[in-house]
């Protein structure tokens, strides 16, 4: 079963929330971060982002930089832009995104759950990604960052959090891209127990967004473990930061696809080999696929609806992996007919999430399709093609979770995002 305890956060003080409160720090290029932080000194960015504070060469993964994220979060805490709660509390974490609303509960979760395969992934992590948050989390001695996870709903949960919500909320604010964050704060020791109480029965959790920064958090806790031999397993490092939603209550959005050329191929002879497997219909505006084994192509100022064949659905339907719509595209065009057999790493493909609208993917393919020459002139250069596609459903990723399998990459694409710096969980240096 689950461990999800309370924690003593390091968190802003009423009146620097909103100003603190920052999107994750990989959502943001080098140059957006730089941006981003003009004008905006309390943003957590720069703490999470730390290279905004030097010029635009400086090495960004230099000890310096680690080391002025900590130096800077020092001493917003000594200046009073975050307070420190003195008792262990759990923190109810409502999000409202275009009428829609999630509540999650920050906390902190087991690094033994992780290693144990009791807080479940779906997806591997890169190495090189994960040395810099290693090097973040290690310099400053606290998570700044939560992992999104998710469990199957539990009504004795949801009634609690529904019944501590009537209650006056601690922040209270809407960020810039017009989402509502809502906080309510947990320090009664009897309603703290029986929120302990009731995740201890919750079997399992699910990484939703956050594999990198949870593997991140985990291996620093391993890395206190060994240099305190004594350890007990109590000590705050041996748990991690993170918000833990109902399954019930999340939205994946669809994760898009832009290839850059067709390999050669014309747009007619690309869609005669997607005929094999796919039916498809030529469709006057684009949507989001609601239907599954449905997604749009762009090809050629068009779009068309591919549906895959309904023998391709029977034949894949008992696999957790196989059956996703995400892996039917791979399976059945990027690699057979694009030659993209590796989109890690392959330099031809792009990831699109849904947030951008069908608009970007229409950009994306018609910057490809057509180069721009150095006498101001456009000259097409070869067709591109984007794929739009229907969301993966929270389900699948459980099932694929509990199958210990890994969905295929840009799988998943969650909205709105946890904000950073809202909530940071300090431990043993």
């Amino acid at each position: 079963m689950a461990v999800v305890k309370p924690f003593k956060a390091i968190r802003p003080n009423r009146e620097a929330v909103s100003e603190v409160a920052a999107l994750p720090y990989d959502v943001y290029s080098r140059q957006e971060a730089r941006e981003a932080v003009k004008g905006h000194p309390l943003s957590f960015l720069n703490i999470d982002r730390p290279e905004t504070q030097f010029p635009e060469d400086f090495d960004m993964y230099s000890d310096e930089a680690y080391n002025k994220a900590s130096e800077m979060l020092r001493s917003e805490i000594e200046d009073g832009t975050y307070v420190r709660d003195e008792v262990p509390c759990y923190y109810i974490y409502e999000l409202t995104m275009d009428g829609r609303t999630q509540t999650g509960i920050a906390a902190l979760s087991s690094i033994d759950d992780y290693l144990d395969n009791v807080c479940k992934k779906h997806e591997n992590t890169v190495e090189e990604k994960e040395l810099d948050r290693i090097k973040h989390v290690d310099s400053c001695s606290c998570q700044t960052g939560p992992i999104f996870l998710a469990y199957r709903e539990r009504k004795e949960i949801t009634d609690i959090v529904n019944k501590e919500k009537k209650k006056e909320a601690l922040y209270d604010f809407v960020s810039d891209d017009s989402i509502r964050h809502r906080v309510w704060k947990i320090a009664d020791e009897k309603t703290v127990s029986m929120l302990m109480e009731e995740f201890s029965h919750v079997p399992s959790t699910y990484i939703a967004d956050g594999h990198h920064r949870a593997a991140s958090a985990v291996k620093v806790g391993l890395k206190r473990r060994e240099e305190h031999p004594d350890y007990t397993g109590n000590e705050e490092f041996n748990f991690f930061l993170s918000v833990l939603f109902p399954d019930n209550e999340l939205k994946i959005m669809d994760y898009n696809r832009v290839v850059k050329d067709i390999r050669g191929l014309t747009p007619e002879d690309l869609m005669l080999s997607i005929e094999e497997n796919f039916v498809v219909f030529n469709v006057k505006e684009a949507f989001v696929p609601k239907v599954k084994g449905e997604m749009l192509m762009y090809i050629s100022g068009e779009w068309f609806l591919i549906r895959a064949k309904e023998q391709v659905v029977e034949e894949r339907k008992n696999d957790p992996v196989r059956s996703l719509d995400v892996s039917i595209l791979q399976d059945l065009v990027l690699s057979p007919l694009l030659g993209i057999k590796d989109p890690r790493t392959d330099k031809r493909i792009e990831f699109v999430g849904g947030i951008r609208g069908i608009k970007e993917l229409e950009k994306r393919v018609s910057q490809y399709t057509y180069g721009h020459l150095m006498d101001g002139s456009i000259e097409e250069t070869g067709p591109a093609v984007a794929f739009l596609m229907h969301p993966t459903g929270i389900d699948e990723l459980i099932n694929v979770a509990d199958h210990q399998l890994l969905m295929p990459p840009k799988s998943t694409w969650f909205e709105p995002k946890l904000r950073s710096g809202i909530f940071i969980h300090e431990f043993e240096r």
